[in-house]
């Protein structure tokens, strides 16, 4: 038999089976937290320290404040990425409350929603039955999922499955770990947009715009690869704005291209305005 009981120990097994995408997912949501600014409390206020966090992440530095740090996030290695976590945002809540909303609120009802059609397609009779006992059609997975109050507990054990595997890596690590599938992510977003609501394409919206996402979605990988192959650390400094320039371009990026993606990258601010110099300062510029 098959009941809600059931039901959420196999979300939990569904979970352990993905820890692996879980916490590829952690790693490209912190790409650019690096180049966040790093915040304290200052008489009852968040103002800025002056450094970002990956600047007192490679000094060593802690990224949180003892007074904010949750019980979970507590003694925290300085620069790692549960360090990282306890940073604070401009409203003064913690960075940890953005991934949970960002990470793992999304990757725990997806886990639910997959254990919910691994019973449905294996023991259609017993789906049958829990249905009539959550008092759902199952035409809405969602639905019976929040019926059945799996998330909440299941929200916890995947923290911490996450804090297992990074805790205590430096925060840029974690960073560098996650660039690739950042890209791809980042490039997912920019084709859903490109291509408007699944209803059907926005009004004034044609296949051409639909084509210039996917164009995009091919740079970021090809940016990923010319990152990887640089091997800057995190983000990249203005030091190295005229190797990063080189290496995209000889990855196949046109001028447009870099430009394009160019706000995407982990690079420091300073990086993405030498870049944009060179580019204008270069013969032959195809507008």
């Amino acid at each position: 038999m098959v009941d809600v009981d059931a039901v959420g120990l196999l979300t939990r097994e569904v979970l352990r089976e993905r820890t692996g995408d879980l916490v590829a997912e952690a790693c490209a949501w912190s790409v650019g937290v690096s180049d966040q600014p790093h915040r304290v409390r200052r008489h009852g206020r968040v103002v800025d320290s002056g450094l970002t966090l990956g600047a007192r992440a490679a000094a060593g530095l802690p990224l949180s404040g003892e007074e904010d740090a949750r019980l979970e996030l507590g003694d925290a290695r300085p620069g790692s990425f549960q360090d990282a976590l306890g940073a604070l945002t401009p409203s003064g809540a913690m960075l940890a409350d953005r991934f949970e909303r960002e990470v793992v609120d999304p990757f725990v009802l997806d886990t639910c929603v997959r254990a919910a059609e691994r019973v449905r397609e294996s023991d259609p009779a017993a789906w049958a039955e829990l249905l009539d006992d959550l008092g759902e059609d199952g035409e809405d997975l969602v639905a019976v999922v929040r019926a059945g109050e799996w998330e909440a507990p299941l929200r916890t054990e995947a923290e911490q499955l996450v804090l297992a595997a990074l805790a205590t890596a430096p925060l840029l690590e974690v960073e560098a770990e996650g660039l690739p599938l950042s890209l791809v992510r980042a490039a997912e977003a920019t084709t859903r947009a490109a291509a408007g609501p699944a209803s059907g394409p926005p009004a004034g919206s044609s296949a051409g715009s639909s084509a210039g996402g996917d164009d995009l979605a091919g740079a970021r990988f090809l940016a990923a690869a010319a990152l990887a192959d640089g091997g800057w650390p995190l983000p990249v400094a203005p030091a190295h704005a005229g190797a990063l320039l080189h290496a995209l371009l000889a990855q196949g990026l046109d001028e447009e291209e870099v430009l394009r993606v160019l706000p995407d990258l982990p690079v420091e601010r300073a990086t993405a305005a030498a870049v944009g110099t060179a580019l204008a300062q270069r013969p032959h510029r195809h507008g």
